[in-house]
C-alpha cells in the first residue's frame, strides 16, 4: 500500500481557456492512467470540488512509491503536461505528501523535532 502521493492541484481556467483546460485535463488523465497500467504509480484518484469560496477547483492525488514519484516529478513528459496546464489554469500546485503508514511513519521524528524545540 503506497506511502506517499503527489498532490496535484488546480484552480479555475483562466478567461477564455476553458476548452484549452479540458483539452490539457483530458491529456494528462490518460497519463496518469498510463502510468498506473505500467506500475510506475500505484493508484490516481482526480476530485473536482464544488464552489466554496476558495481558489482551488480541483485535484489529482497520484499514489506510490516515493522515490518514482520523485522521478516522476522531474520527467520530460510530467513537466510538459504541467506547463501545458499552467497557460490555462490559475493555481497550478504540485506537492509531495505522505499518506496512509507514511503518515504514521514520520511521527516519531515530528516528535523528536518538537521535544527538541520545545
Amino acid at each position: 500500500m503506497a506511502e506517499s502521493a503527489l498532490f496535484i492541484g488546480w484552480g479555475d481556467p483562466y478567461p477564455g481557456k476553458a476548452l484549452a483546460s479540458l483539452e490539457v485535463f483530458e491529456e494528462a488523465t490518460a497519463y496518469w492512467e498510463s502510468l498506473r497500467a505500467a506500475g510506475e504509480i500505484e493508484s490516481v484518484e482526480t476530485v473536482l470540488l464544488g464552489y466554496h469560496g476558495g481558489d482551488l477547483s480541483g485535484f489529482t492525488l497520484l499514489r506510490g512509491d516515493g522515490e518514482k514519484l520523485g522521478r516522476l516529478r522531474m520527467a520530460p513528459e510530467f513537466q510538459r503536461i504541467t506547463w501545458r496546464a499552467s497557460v490555462c489554469l490559475a493555481k497550478i500546485g504540485v506537492v509531495p505528501a505522505l499518506i496512509g503508514a507514511g503518515v504514521m511513519d514520520t511521527m516519531p521524528a515530528y516528535r523528536e523535532a518538537i521535544a527538541d524545540l520545545a
